[in-house]
């Protein structure tokens, strides 16, 4: 006998057992809800998650380029004082050990004096000062806006004797008496013994690299902070800024040299060291931040999964009732199939509707399963195996000679010249290797023509001529991929390779009703009649031919066979050619506007 909890489930689920509408709604509803749930918990973490690695990424590259762009400053301040250091005047001084008498000591001192001017004023407002000290003579020049003096001291001056001390040619560090303001220092050291004759000083105000700093995009809760190697904050003052979290810069002591990031219980903290200056370039980015710029994103998405779930459940609802109506009147309807007779099986014992067309269908499920393999599913893959085969193609054949170009420009041709050409080639391979799609956009086509053809505009700049004329419209319409670089790799080699004087190439694209007609043409060499009409022929017949077997070039029927793949064989490419005149190779496409591309 069944307990009573039992008869409580069958009478419940009854109306479910023996009714398809009711069976359907309930598992459309399951089907639609839960992958919803499930996806937005997934977007939520993920949003997150991306947010977190965007930031990484975005500050580990600001901070390598910041640091270069520092580094560079230095480097220009330490120009000024090689200046100082080559200076004529200053190894006259030196050599000058005892003068004949106080008008040549004079002249030689007011020498020096002009060199360190000429040096200030070059400088640029942000060095304020300069000081020369000579330890034979005991002698400091002191150059800045308000002095120009010459002073004999008794001794070595403590900045310069600390540095000394430590063994040290070179040094930074803040002004006692203005924080905003640091001394960079470097020593003299005579040629023939390397002992140190003296120093040269700059003072400069920090401000210099405000504008620097603002590359990494300091907000309210960020630090950017420039320390010394032993983890002691250099700017900006503790005035400007509030002090960095206990810890942080004391684990910065610990890291490798370079650059890199580690990661706290609430902050992470980015670092790069500025080259041989001894001084680090540290960012402090706390985790909550990261987070609050999260959180917005997972509400968004959590109201669009709410809201999914609730029109899912609507749409799982109204198909499920509009789904049933139809497949209990064919369940009716196919009694009428008894006289095929299925495979050997025990037929379905379901009491509902869909054990009634189980029962009915079971023969014919076998022989159509058998005739979708035979005839559709074959068919498909080998059209998929035609479309992969010709992708696996496609590989830039002019690699060589553009190396060999960036090569030579680099030794003859301004470097804005060669990252040209390297950006152009980077932007190809980009293209070629990271698009996994098999069709592109008409814009994206020609922004890569337009960058092979930069390239090739520069090997050959006093003969190439190269035009684009486009029709907004037809812009965004899909094309397969790669098809029109081809075509200018078969003008240069067969058409204009051979030429003598001006090569002239264009590209047109027009608008005729419902086609597309994209024509590229250059004024080589041309064809003979009856080598036209065997490429023609070869046109007609590119879908028939096994595309693997046309060689490791692609050629005009390698496009044409892509294009009536996608499209039919009422389209595809010709050619015309005139021996001596040049050639003029045409795809045409169908043309569907954006809007119908997305219906």
């Amino acid at each position: 006998m069944p307990t009573r909890a039992v008869r409580w489930f069958r009478a419940l689920t009854a109306p479910y057992r023996s009714s398809i509408q009711l069976k359907l709604i309930l598992t459309m509803i399951v089907l639609s809800v839960v992958p919803v749930i499930a996806v937005t918990v997934l977007a939520v973490e993920k949003s997150r998650a991306s947010m977190e690695t965007e930031v990484v990424e975005t500050n580990m590259s600001n901070m390598k380029w910041t640091g270069i762009y520092i580094s560079d400053q230095l480097d220009r301040l330490n120009h000024l004082i090689y200046s100082i250091q080559i200076s004529p005047d200053l190894s006259d001084y030196l050599n000058e050990r005892e003068p004949d008498n106080l008008s040549s000591q004079f002249n030689a001192q007011r020498k020096m004096l002009n060199t360190l001017a000429n040096v200030y004023y070059s400088a640029g407002s942000h060095v304020i000062g300069i000081q020369l000290y000579l330890k034979q003579s005991q002698t400091l020049f002191t150059f800045n806006s308000m002095q120009n003096e010459i002073t004999t001291v008794g001794g070595i001056p403590s900045q310069y004797a600390e540095m000394w001390q430590a063994n040290k040619d070179y040094s930074i560090r803040s002004s006692p008496a203005d924080p905003d303001r640091f001394t960079l220092t470097r020593s003299i050291r005579r040629f023939e013994d390397q002992k140190q004759t003296g120093a040269i000083s700059l003072e400069v105000l920090w401000s210099q690299f405000d504008q620097t700093l603002g590359l990494l995009g300091r907000g309210d809760q960020h630090q950017v902070l420039i320390t010394d190697g032993d983890g002691r904050v250099m700017y900006p003052t503790q005035a400007r800024q509030s002090p960095p979290p206990p810890g942080v810069l004391t684990a910065l002591r610990d890291v490798k040299p370079g650059h890199g990031m580690l990661q706290t219980a609430e902050h992470y903290v980015f670092y790069n060291d500025l080259d041989v200056v001894g001084l680090k370039l540290v960012k402090i980015v706390p985790t909550s931040s990261i987070n609050h710029s999260a959180f917005s994103t997972m509400l968004y998405g959590i109201a669009v999964g709410v809201i999914s779930i609730l029109v899912s459940i609507c749409i799982a609802v109204f198909i499920a009732w509009r789904t049933a109506r139809p497949i209990v009147h064919l369940a009716r309807s196919v009694q009428e199939l008894d006289m095929i007779k299925g495979p050997v099986g025990e037929p379905s014992t379901r009491p509902d509707e869909i054990g009634l067309l189980e029962r009915s269908l079971h023969g014919m499920a076998g022989r159509i399963r058998e005739h979708i393999q035979t005839e559709y599913s074959i068919n498909l893959q080998k059209k998929t195996a035609e479309l992969k085969a010709l992708q696996a193609q496609i590989h830039p054949h002019f690699l060589q000679n553009t190396l060999q170009m960036i090569g030579s420009m680099v030794f003859s041709q301004k470097p804005e010249d060669t990252y040209e050409v390297i950006r152009s080639l980077s932007e190809m391979f980009r293209y070629v290797v990271r698009e996994p799609q098999d069709m592109a956009s008409l814009r994206a086509e020609l922004d890569h023509v337009g960058h092979y053809m930069r390239i090739q505009q520069r090997r050959f700049p006093q003969r190439l001529v190269f035009q684009v004329e486009t029709e907004e419209q037809a812009m965004d319409i899909c094309l397969p991929k790669l098809s029109l670089q081809p075509l200018l790799e078969n003008a240069f080699q067969h058409g204009l390779d051979r030429k003598a004087g001006a090569w002239r190439m264009a590209i047109r694209v027009e608008i005729m009703k419902e086609e597309v007609c994209i024509t590229v043409s250059d004024n080589g060499n041309g064809m003979p009649p009856d080598k036209l009409e065997k490429v023609r022929a070869k046109l007609e017949n590119a879908s028939e031919e096994p595309i693997w077997a046309q060689g490791s070039h692609i050629g005009l029927s390698n496009v044409a066979s892509r294009i009536q793949m996608n499209f039919g064989v009422h389209y595809g490419v010709t050619i015309d050619s005139e021996q001596g005149v040049g050639t003029c190779v045409t795809i045409r496409i169908p043309f569907i506007s954006a809007e119908e591309g997305k219906i």
